[in-house]
């Protein structure tokens, strides 16, 4: 039986540019990003919605030819120079304005912000051609869960066209606790909630799966894993967009602890 492709994926884009530079502690993911197209079907547009870019409102780049953001500090000279030249879609940027203002969401278009690094690291591990139109969506500030399950909600009729979206992001974001050396110790508190976190997916009914992701937090483990949940929500707009059970996509260590991905057709 041929496995559908997937039109939406939420996963771990590492940390900073580490992948790029063929860091030890990230092998798992990079192996996985560079196979991960072959179960995607090819996209016409890809929309990245990064863990790295939060304002007041949802905000979408503008710019046909967007400048890198490089949004990551201490690294060698090399990381600043890397170019990931995908072209912009500002008509497709406009075109998800209008989506989210009939649902009553107010959004803006940025015409001079860049690629940042949740968006053009794992592009450039999976699509390195970078022959594809992309955009990228902000966060929203405040970080409730609710908002950014509406947001999805509110995409659906993307799913109507051919566009890849993506949720960049990481199931586990505890800076202290990562380690800088290639480990796969064990660690239960991470992965009582990255078990958690599969179950709360992978309801057949999306119900179950919307009242779980409300409230992520009283899961276990749920704040030592995410002090901050910004690494998370790009999680809930993939959610609410799909709002079918996710496949476990990948399931490894990355930078010593345990990371997933999800997928959706």
């Amino acid at each position: 039986m041929t496995q559908s492709k997937k039109r939406i994926v939420y996963f771990s884009h590492g940390g900073g540019p580490l992948p790029l530079l063929g860091d030890p502690g990230h092998k798992a993911m990079i192996d996985f990003m560079r196979v991960l197209p072959e179960q995607i079907a090819r996209p016409d547009l890809i929309l990245v919605i990064s863990a790295h870019w939060e304002e007041t409102i949802p905000i979408l780049l503008g710019s046909p030819n967007p400048p890198m953001f490089y949004d990551y500090y201490g690294f060698p000279p090399e990381t600043y120079t890397v170019n990931y030249p995908a072209p912009g879609a500002p008509e497709s940027a406009q075109k998800i304005a209008d989506i989210l203002a009939a649902a009553g969401i107010p959004s803006r278009i940025d015409p001079t912000r860049g690629y940042d690094h949740g968006h053009f690291i794992p592009l450039m591990m999976m699509y390195p051609e970078a022959d594809t139109p992309t955009l990228q969506l902000s966060l929203i500030r405040g970080l409730d869960p609710e908002r950014h399950l509406q947001l999805g909600e509110a995409l659906r009729p993307l799913l109507e066209e051919n566009v890849l979206i993506i949720g960049s992001g990481f199931s586990f974001h505890n800076m202290s606790a990562f380690s800088w050396r290639p480990s796969t110790a064990p660690d239960p508190a991470n992965d009582d909630f990255q078990n958690w976190l599969i179950k709360a997916t992978t309801h057949a009914d999306y119900a179950d799966t919307r009242r779980a992701l409300l409230n992520w937090a009283k899961a276990p483990s749920a704040r030592y894993c995410h002090p901050r949940e910004e690494h998370l929500l790009p999680l809930m707009v993939c959610a609410g967009l799909a709002q079918t059970p996710a496949q476990v996509l990948f399931d490894d260590f990355i930078l010593g602890k345990r990371g997933l991905a999800f997928g959706w057709e």
